[in-house]
């Protein structure tokens, strides 16, 4: 198996984007450098009274320490090598996630809304899984795969963040669709335990949602489902955590949302699973855990890289060598090598900055 490359933080090499700017400063400084030096008279005559000055060896410094910062945000970057491809076994079930991103989801009955607090149940469940795979399935109008059944928990998250009802652009509750998107999600590993988790405020479903849920039964697979809201239920905003602007029906009137709690239980029933309340965070996810646990945890196989080694140490070095080569460099010539002009040719471009004497 080949060594595959990746970054630790990838995030930190946006600030690669800087050394442009860094550039173009270091260049202004140079560029008034020289008018200021112009402005005492003749550049020749001038340079004649400095003979030290080396504009060339100001360059060099300038390039070495722009390489530096190069170099230490791949270091931030944390460069690594995954050398080794296994397969491992590993103990537990399969577990695909309906979420709504429906405009109901937008209500801010659940604080600060059903889809946010329904996002943060999933994360804290996430942190509680061991050995399973997890899926990621969204749906409104229509269902959508979000993440492919895996046991990269880290993904996961990160899918979850990004989760908003802006996602699907038809809008509806198609929970019968969604759960059919879950069941041709799985594996095809044989003999693995496996659960849909839907959780939704269950209004307005416009399929057999009840029939999907027993299909899905038929094939081992239960359906737990989550409920989001109230049955006071609560106006719908416009716009994710818009206070003020609520959207209407035909007549004008503000349109309430509210749980439909007896259409999640039937299709908890017609799954084989349970009905589980999302309205507190630490004793819903509890329940669920609980549910989840009556599962028996089978045994399957995944390919997983053993193992990242960091290599940083090596580009770290570089960024030592090159910051201790711009401290040693002088910006003044050496009297005893002024006759060897070792930067000869190396920077042409200083000499539109400074004219040296021959």
């Amino acid at each position: 198996m080949e060594d595959t490359f990746r970054f630790a933080n990838p995030h930190y090499l946006y600030l690669l984007l800087l050394v442009p700017l860094l550039a173009l400063l270091f260049l202004t400084f140079f560029r008034s450098k020289k008018r200021s030096l112009q402005s005492f008279g003749k550049p020749t005559l001038i340079l004649h009274l400095m003979p030290m000055v080396s504009a060339r060896r100001t360059a060099v410094k300038t390039s070495l320490l722009l390489a530096a910062f190069v170099l230490q945000v791949i270091v931030l970057a944390g460069p690594q090598f995954g050398s080794k491809l296994e397969t491992v076994k590993r103990k537990g079930i399969e577990l695909m996630i309906a979420l709504d991103v429906s405009n109901s989801m937008n209500a801010p009955d659940l604080k600060p809304s059903r889809l946010e607090m329904a996002k943060m149940a999933v994360a804290r469940l996430v942190d509680q899984l061991g050995n399973d795979r997890i899926g990621l399935v969204v749906f409104a109008g229509q269902a959508y795969v979000q993440l492919p059944i895996t046991t990269d928990y880290a993904s996961a998250k990160m899918f979850l963040s990004s989760v908003s009802t802006d996602m699907v652009p038809t809008q509806g509750t198609a929970i019968g669709q969604a759960i059919d998107m879950c069941v041709n999600s799985f594996s095809p590993v044989e003999d693995v335990n496996r659960a849909i988790l839907l959780i939704t405020d269950g209004e307005n479903h416009e399929d057999d949602a009840v029939r999907a849920a027993a299909a899905a039964a038929e094939r081992g697979i239960r359906v737990y489902t989550v409920g989001m809201g109230t049955v006071k239920g609560s106006p719908i905003p416009l716009a994710a955590g818009s206070k003020s602007n609520f959207i209407k029906d035909r007549d004008g009137n503000v349109v309430i949302t509210k749980i439909n709690e007896d259409a999640l239980m039937q299709i908890a029933a017609a799954g084989d699973g349970a009905y589980v309340q999302g309205n507190n965070i630490r004793s819903g996810i509890n329940n669920l855990l609980s549910e989840l646990n009556h599962l028996e945890k089978k045994e399957f196989e995944t390919k997983v890289y053993s193992e990242y080694n960091n290599r940083f140490q090596y580009v770290e070095a570089l960024v030592l060598l090159l910051l201790l080569a711009d401290l040693l460099l002088l910006e003044r010539k050496n009297k005893r090598l002024r006759g060897i002009d070792i930067f000869r040719r190396s920077v042409r471009e200083t000499k539109d900055y400074f004219i040296e004497p021959k």
